[in-house]
C-alpha cells in the first residue's frame, strides 16, 4: 500500500523490492559533491540498482544535460536507458506516463521549470489521476526533474518557481532540496516512490550555497558539511523537514535557495531563529512546523515564487489553524512579487536579506 491505494498485481513485486531497500547500504566512501554531482550520483546509483529506471529529456544523453546533471550516464547505461527526446514537454511526460503504467520508472527532465507548462495536462489529467481512476490497477512512478528559480539572470523564461501549481494537484508529490546531501537522498526516495513526483532543483545553488548578497563573490560547496555525500545508496524520506538551525526567537519556514539566504541573514542579524527546511512540500511535515511554531510563538515564511496563491499562503493557513493560540505576532511572508521575473531588476524581485531583515524586525517588534 502506498498513499492509501494498492498497486496492481502486475506492479506489486516491483513495489515490494523497492520498498524493502530503505536502510542505507554499508557505505564507507564519502565524497565532497556539489548539487549537480549529487544528482548525477543518485541517478547513477538507481540505474545501477534497477534496470527499469530510465532517464529521458532534451539533451540529457550525449550532451549530458544543459547543467551536466546527466553527464556520463548514456555512455555507461546505453541509449535505450538514457536518451534524448524531441523538444516537446507534453510528449516527454506523456511517454513517461505510459512507461510507468508498463512497469518502468522513468526520470524525465524538463530543461527549465518555465517550460513545464505544456506538460501540465499530462501531469495533472493523466499521471496524477492514474492510480485513482484505475482503482489501483496502474501507477505512474515517474520523477520529473527540473531546474527552477532565479538568481542567474535568466529573465522571465528561465527563472520561474511554479511549485505552488503542483502542490494544488492531488496525486503529485513536490520535492525541493537545498543541499547536495538532501538532493541525492531525496531523489533516490522520489525514484523509488510509486507516485509521480515533481523534483525541483534550485539552480542558483547547483554549485554552491547563496547568501543573498549578489554583489559578493560566489561560494562553492567546498567545506560545507552538507556537501559530504556518500557515493552509494541512501535515501532521505519524503515528508520530513530538516531543522537547518535551531532557535527560540521565531520560526522561519523556507526551502531551496531561500534556506541559505535566511541562514545568512539571521546570522548577520544575530537573531536566534529556528530555520525549518521543508524539503518536501507535498507531503508536508506539518508536525515539525507545528512543533517549532508552538515553541517560538512567531513565524516567518520565505519563498521565491510569486506571492498570490504561492505555497506560502497554504503554510500561513496551516500555521494559523494549528498554532493560533501560541502566536505572539502576526505571521509574515517574504516572497517574489506578482509580476514576471524581471531581468534588469532581478535583485529587487528576489527575496533577499533586506526584505527578510525587515520582516524579522517587524515580527520581533510586535
Amino acid at each position: 500500500m502506498e498513499g492509501g491505494w494498492p498497486v496492481s498485481e502486475a506492479n506489486e513485486p516491483k513495489a515490494k523490492v523497492v520498498s524493502e531497500a530503505i536502510e542505507p547500504e554499508a557505505v564507507t566512501d564519502i565524497q565532497q559533491m556539489n548539487m549537480i554531482q549529487a544528482i548525477n550520483s543518485a541517478l547513477d546509483v538507481m540505474m545501477g540498482r534497477d534496470p527499469d529506471v530510465v532517464v529521458m529529456g532534451e539533451d540529457v544523453g550525449y550532451f549530458g544535460g544543459v547543467f551536466r546533471a546527466t553527464a556520463g550516464l548514456q555512455q555507461k547505461y546505453g541509449k535505450n536507458r538514457v536518451f534524448d527526446t524531441p523538444i516537446t514537454e507534453c510528449g516527454i511526460i506523456g511517454v513517461a506516463v505510459g512507461m510507468g503504467a508498463y512497469g518502468l520508472r522513468p526520470v524525465p527532465e524538463i530543461q527549465f521549470a518555465d517550460y513545464i507548462y505544456p506538460a501540465l495536462d499530462q501531469l495533472v489529467s493523466e499521471a496524477a489521476r492514474l492510480r485513482y481512476r484505475s482503482a489501483g490497477e496502474f501507477i505512474s512512478p515517474m520523477t520529473v526533474r527540473s531546474p527552477f528559480g532565479g538568481g542567474i539572470f535568466g529573465g522571465q523564461t528561465h527563472s520561474q518557481s511554479p511549485e505552488g501549481i503542483f502542490t494544488h494537484v492531488s496525486g503529485v508529490k513536490t520535492v525541493i532540496p537545498s543541499t547536495p546531501y538532501d538532493a541525492k537522498g531525496l531523489l533516490i526516495a522520489a525514484i523509488e516512490d510509486n507516485d509521480p513526483t515533481i523534483f525541483f532543483e534550485p539552480k542558483r545553488i547547483y554549485n554552491g550555497p547563496f547568501d543573498g548578497h549578489y554583489d559578493t563573490p560566489a561560494k562553492s560547496w567546498a567545506g560545507h558539511d552538507q556537501a559530504q555525500v556518500p557515493t552509494g545508496y541512501y535515501r532521505v524520506p519524503l515528508g520530513e523537514a530538516r531543522v537547518a538551525r535551531a532557535g527560540q526567537a521565531l520560526t522561519v519556514l523556507c526551502y531551496g535557495t531561500m534556506v541559505h539566504v535566511v541562514e545568512n541573514t539571521v546570522a548577520e542579524m544575530g537573531v536566534d531563529a529556528e530555520i525549518l527546511d521543508l524539503r518536501t512540500l507535498v507531503p508536508l511535515d506539518i508536525e515539525a512546523i507545528e512543533r517549532s511554531v508552538k515553541k517560538t510563538g512567531r513565524c516567518l515564511i520565505v519563498h521565491e515564487a510569486t506571492r498570490t496563491s504561492g505555497f506560502g499562503a497554504e503554510l500561513l493557513a496551516q500555521v494559523q489553524e494549528r498554532c493560533f493560540y501560541h502566536l505572539e505576532a502576526p505571521i509574515e511572508r517574504v516572497t517574489g512579487f506578482d509580476t514576471p521575473y524581471p531581468h534588469s531588476l532581478e535583485w529587487a524581485y528576489f527575496p533577499g536579506p533586506v526584505r527578510i531583515r525587515e520582516a524579522i524586525n517587524k515580527i520581533l517588534k510586535d
